[in-house]
């Protein structure tokens, strides 16, 4: 026969519910963000930069309570190393499914998040672009992809106004080009936006080289460049490349009014400081931080004084997590469906970045803007515009000797 239930009984079967420790009783599930990057092979430097930034983030929300629409729950990062290859960001994002993950963070590289957010429409997971700049990411119509950063159009429009400005403001020494870009979605779609415009500020582009990634020597593209004898050159690459083109071009002692770069993969300070004479008044047209916000260099400081660099790809990883992690918030759920709504109605702005107000149209944030920035004193420094610059440009630069 079962026992009686009587009040008493019950009161102390209460009692000793309310008495279990914190540990044991229901807690909010976790909220999984996978983070898709090329953590090894040739793309590992930036690759693992925008994973610090995404992991800070998620540290960061956890510190300050989690999740609070869903109870507190706290963020857990699922990381993927898509080594580079487009396929391994696709596969990534199937494993990342199976593991119930809200939403991606990726890819870096603009071939691997074209991969990987094609395989996550299928699931319609949320998918946070950090620093994949091709337009055809977010142009493919796909309601789940959302890119808080700029794309590859805006960001070459405003690198055109800028070199345009720099260049007008020093007299005009720069009439002619020659564009060196990596040759995958990145760097060929790159250099066809500036061929089309730098006609329109009085620039000639002699000719446009394209080149693997990786590629070990320079030598033979810089004797080419050497023959042109342009006054600017102008570059698409990720970090090797780049860094090895421009201590190339340094060896060879090919003068120019200046090198510059759109979304420089390699304009970085590492290559600042360990490379002071190749780097120098080297001009990037870039994703940065308002160097006049107190947060933002707090924030740098914090990134350096735990003994790791600081970069433009630490800050798309870190706002690719906060942003989607606000979707959530705003959300309240974790339903896909739910956290793409809150996505595409985003106003997110709790950042010290030198963005606009925030509005999402087809995925693409139409507030975000790039800086253009220079190396000065194996430091990178604002020059353009002016309300956010903190140096005064050094165009032309000087020759070389």
């Amino acid at each position: 026969m079962p026992p009686q239930i009587t009040r008493r009984t019950a009161l102390a079967a209460g009692a000793a519910t309310l008495a279990l420790p914190a540990v044991l009783r229901a807690q909010p599930a976790t909220v999984k963000i996978g983070m898709i990057h090329p953590v090894t092979g040739p793309l590992a430097f930036g690759g693992s930069q925008c994973r610090l930034g995404g992991q800070t983030a998620v540290a960061d929300l956890n510190a300050a309570g989690g999740i609070r629409s869903l109870g507190g729950a706290k963020v857990e990062a699922v990381p993927g190393d898509a080594q580079g290859k487009a396929e391994i960001a696709s596969s990534l994002v199937d494993q990342m499914a199976e593991q119930k993950v809200a939403g991606i963070t990726g890819c870096y590289a603009s071939n691997l998040a074209l991969a990987a957010t094609q395989t996550a429409a299928k699931y319609n997971i949320p998918f946070s672009i950090d620093s994949g700049i091709a337009d055809s990411i977010t142009a493919r119509g796909l309601p789940n992809v959302f890119r808080f950063f700029p794309n590859n159009t805006t960001m070459t429009n405003e690198a055109i106004a800028c070199l345009d400005a720099l260049n007008k403001g020093a007299g005009s020494p720069a009439k002619t080009a020659v564009i060196v870009h990596e040759n995958s979605e990145f760097g060929t779609t790159t250099a066809k936006l500036l061929s089309a415009k730098l006609g329109g500020i009085g620039i000639t582009v002699k000719e446009a080289i394209a080149h693997a990634t990786p590629t070990r020597d320079f030598t033979n593209v810089v004797l080419r460049i050497k023959e042109a004898a342009p006054d600017l050159v102008l570059i698409t690459d990720y970090p090797n490349e780049y860094q090895l083109l421009l201590r190339t071009l340094y060896q060879q002692k090919v003068n120019l009014v200046a090198a510059f770069s759109v979304s420089g993969g390699g304009f970085n300070l590492p290559f600042a400081k360990d490379q002071p004479q190749a780097s120098a008044f080297m001009i990037d047209y870039n994703h940065w931080y308002n160097p006049h916000d107190p947060r933002a260099l707090e924030f740098r400081k914090r990134i350096e004084g735990a003994g790791h660099v600081f970069g433009w790809e630490v800050l798309f990883g870190y706002f690719a997590v906060r942003v989607l992690a606000d979707a959530i918030e705003r959300a309240g759920s974790t339903d896909p469906a739910k956290v793409n709504a809150a996505f595409a109605a985003s106003t997110f702005h709790d950042d010290w970045l030198p963005y606009g107000p925030t509005k999402f149209v087809g995925g693409q944030n139409q507030g975000a803007r790039g800086l253009g920035l220079q190396i000065q004193d194996a430091d990178i420094k604002t020059i353009w515009p002016a309300e956010f610059a903190d140096a005064k440009a050094v165009f032309p630069r000087p020759k070389a000797s």
